[in-house]
């Protein structure tokens, strides 16, 4: 199965210091695998049904951990402009194109926003 094969990928970047913060995104059934494999290794985890098929498996430094339990968002769509920013750099995504999509999310919403107040 290719998306246990990733998992172990991730878990293995993880132990190696390459990653401080993991979103794994993968069917409910995986769900026990997961568990049991992250509580074996010690990993820190929170893991979020994403509609009625899929999980979203975030793993890594308890830190991290923390900081998504105090998001306490399932969906990622649901994040605010700021939180998806902090998610991005927490997951070890380019800065830069972080901070390119930060103030792309920041400028739609503005518009939108805008475009409400017109129409009251």
């Amino acid at each position: 199965m290719e998306s246990v094969a990733v998992f172990h990928h991730h878990i293995y970047e993880y132990q190696k210091g390459l990653r401080n913060l993991v979103l794994f995104t993968c069917h409910k059934d995986m769900l026990d695998h997961v568990n049991r494999k992250l509580s074996k290794y010690a990993i820190p985890h929170v893991i979020y049904r994403v509609g009625e098929n899929k999980i979203n498996v975030f793993f890594g430094d308890a830190v991290c951990i923390e900081i998504i339990e105090h998001i306490a968002k399932a969906d990622l769509s649901s994040y605010t402009d700021e939180e998806d920013f902090i998610l991005g750099i927490m997951l070890g995504y380019c800065r830069h194109q972080q901070c390119k999509r930060y103030l792309k999310r920041k400028r739609r919403n503005q518009c939108r926003r805008e475009l409400s107040l017109q129409q009251d």
